[in-house]
């Protein structure tokens, strides 16, 4: 069903982190321009429904899969994604290193929209449904370009080859087309303390409305730090094979333990397994008990069925 992924070359882009992903039969990649880091690359694969509804009802091919969502994962499960997902990257261009890399700073994001369907509601939907289910993640809209360090450009899918080109120039442009045919891209750059300091996303707008909602999720998530993808994790977004539409019950155990202030940017494996049996209890209790008041639906759903996902999560149980 899935396509191998194709000729996965090295792209540095003026010293960023580069995030490139392949899908059947839309395929999406990742990337990040000018920000002084170490080029990471890692991908992922995803299968993308194209049927578009009314922003009441939910997407069916997201109904799909959050009716067979699994909700409940022991705390082995969530340590060993964590560290697959959060360390590492698929291929690195120094020296490799396994680290934390996150926003130690609000997280302001700005949206310019040059496609149609406007799909600027969306992003804030999307926006305030990852701030409402993540503690202690300080992530809202903003209006001012300046102010932001997350922007998220919306594209036509046509123009999205000429707005690569625009970004990071026509021969980076070339091998980034050559190597992986992009059609969505987001990355992050970081400074010497692995602290993200700035990130952007650019989406195609008028390619489906469950590809729209799983690349936005994903590259978003991405953005805050979330870098590797890993087929052994079966339960996350942050699989090759897995497409979700939605902020999963496991990826907000993920971006919870991210965003816990005992995580700090810079951490390794070691001095992670000193804190994650402190930060661990804490997470559970958020999520378990996380009912997002207030928060706009997920994935185009209307408020009672948001509700009903709620509830339905606020009722889980754990095993150990």
């Amino acid at each position: 069903m899935y396509r191998k992924l194709q000729d996965w070359v090295a792209c540095w882009v003026r010293a960023g982190t580069v995030l490139p992903h392949a899908v059947r039969p839309v395929a999406k990649a990742q990337f990040l321009s000018n920000w002084a880091a170490v080029v990471l690359i890692f991908a992922a694969v995803a299968t993308c429904g194209s049927l578009s509804l009314p922003a009441w009802a939910e997407n069916p091919d997201i109904s799909s899969r959050r009716a067979v969502e699994r909700t409940d994962f022991a705390d082995g499960e969530i340590k060993d994604g964590f560290y697959k997902i959060a360390l590492r990257a698929e291929l690195q261009f120094d020296r490799r290193v396994e680290r934390i890399r996150k926003f130690d700073e609000p997280v302001r994001v700005f949206v310019i929209n040059r496609g149609a369907p406007d799909r600027r509601a969306e992003i804030t939907k999307i926006v305030a449904d990852i701030r409402a289910h993540v503690q202690y993640l300080d992530l809202a809209m903003t209006d001012d370009r300046q102010a932001a360090n997350l922007i998220v450009t919306l594209v036509y899918k046509r123009d999205l080859e000429q707005t690569i080109r625009s970004h990071y120039g026509y021969e980076k442009a070339r091998q980034i087309q050559q190597s992986l045919d992009p059609q969505c891209l987001s990355g992050i750059g970081k400074d010497q303390s692995y602290r993200i300091r700035r990130a952007e996303a650019i989406l195609p707008v008028d390619d489906g409305e469950f590809s729209f909602y799983d690349c936005a999720y994903e590259e978003l998530l991405q953005a805050l730090g979330l870098i590797n993808d890993d087929r052994s994790v079966p339960w996350t977004m942050f699989n090759d094979a897995v497409q979700m539409g939605f902020f999963d019950v496991y990826d907000e155990y993920l971006v919870n333990i991210l965003y816990d202030p005992r995580v700090r940017p810079g951490m390794n494996k070691r001095e992670l397994d000193r804190v994650l049996p402190e930060v661990l209890p804490t997470v559970r209790a958020w999520v378990t008990g996380a009912t997002a008041v207030g928060a706009e639906p997920r994935g185009g759903s209307n408020p009672s069925m948001a509700r009903r996902a709620f509830a339905r999560r606020s009722m889980k149980t754990h095993t150990d």
